[in-house]
């Protein structure tokens, strides 16, 4: 049985034969994600050998000696004391789990202590209740909830690290195929580094309970090619563009008080608090990957974010439909 599920892990497929799930952890994409999973495969090869071995032993003594009998009805003879049997037990084991040791202080080490090369992507991603910040110092940009990098070439590994911070609580950021999981802590910085072999999209989520929407405090990392990337980056570092038929809901942004939590860069808006708005339009999902970002969700989202996302400390604005309407065009226009 073991065999079987691990040859149908390394064979990126379900118990039925389906495509492996995004978040399968037998499905590597990126070095360290690929240091893990050689690591778990050693590990389940090691205890599924203990297990055979210790299942055979103790098939064959309930078999071999099941009806034995004696003929006066006395116990069969007691034997105590075995100083084979005692230095076996205790060696063996104490051999395996200092190998165990040294092959999981070994990736600790790789992981870890990796040297960032030339071509490094540096990131900080913040950690909200109940949200993602993406900062990217090195392009002077902002964004939420999608984070965008270059594939690695193999050949010549051009890796993303990834500075992680906390802005309330703890949170952790785990994509199972790209990395393993890494604490956000509140004042403790922490480190970790993806180098994606191919491109994508690759989720995960938060794997440390946060507070209510921690189910829905989703990852989505898009790996793209250098091009792509260059040009994602050069879009997002534009401010957001006027538009005159989206007027009287920019307005309506300003006199609602949206802009003190939110901010759109090219505008008065510059509020903390919540994800940036300058690009909204080109992501893909709204609520940190609770749903597609629709005309129809947003105007759910805008008018009572408990819609999607039960306990948001996003609060429901005060809106008459046709001030909603207005400010959900305006939304629209930020791509």
């Amino acid at each position: 049985m073991l065999i079987f599920v691990v040859s149908m892990a390394e064979s990126g497929l379900g118990a039925a034969g389906n495509p492996a799930s995004p978040t399968n952890i037998f499905a590597p994409k990126s070095t360290p994600a690929h240091s893990i999973y050689q690591l778990s495969i050693f590990e389940l090869e090691v205890l599924g050998t203990i297990f055979v071995v210790v299942f055979s032993l103790l098939a064959y003594a309930v078999i071999r000696f099941r009806e034995q009998k004696h003929e006066d009805g006395s116990e069969p003879p007691q034997i105590y004391g075995s100083n084979q049997m005692e230095l076996a037990w205790t060696v063996l084991p104490v051999l395996i789990v200092v190998v165990l040791f040294l092959s999981t202080a070994q990736v600790i080490h790789r992981v870890q202590d990796a040297r960032e090369p030339q071509g490094t992507i540096e990131v900080t991603a913040v950690a909200h209740q109940f949200w993602w910040e993406y900062r990217y110092p090195q392009f002077g940009l902002v964004a939420a909830n999608e984070l965008h990098v270059p594939v690695s070439d193999p050949a010549h590994p051009t890796p993303t690290y990834i500075h992680l911070l906390s802005a309330d609580v703890d949170h952790s950021f785990w994509v199972p195929q790209l990395a393993g999981k890494t604490d956000l802590i509140p004042n403790h910085p922490n480190n970790m580094w993806i180098d994606p072999h191919e491109t994508g999209l690759f989720v995960g989520q938060c794997a440390q309970y946060c507070g209510t929407q921690h189910a829905k405090m989703l990852l989505r990392v898009y790996v793209e090619n250098r091009e792509d990337f260059d040009r994602w980056v050069h879009a997002q570092q534009q401010q957001a563009a006027a538009n005159p038929s989206a007027a009287a809901g920019a307005a309506l942004f300003v006199s609602k008080a949206c802009f003190a939590c939110h901010t759109i860069r090219g505008t008065m808006a510059a509020g903390p608090a919540g994800p940036d708005l300058t690009h909204l339009m080109s992501r893909e999902t709204i609520a940190s990957g609770a749903v597609p970002i629709t005309r129809e969700n947003l105007l759910k989202w805008v008018r009572n974010p408990d819609t999607f996302k039960p306990g948001s400390l996003m609060p429901a604005p005060d809106l008459t439909p046709q001030e909603l309407g207005q400010i959900v065009d305006y939304l629209m226009t930020l791509d």
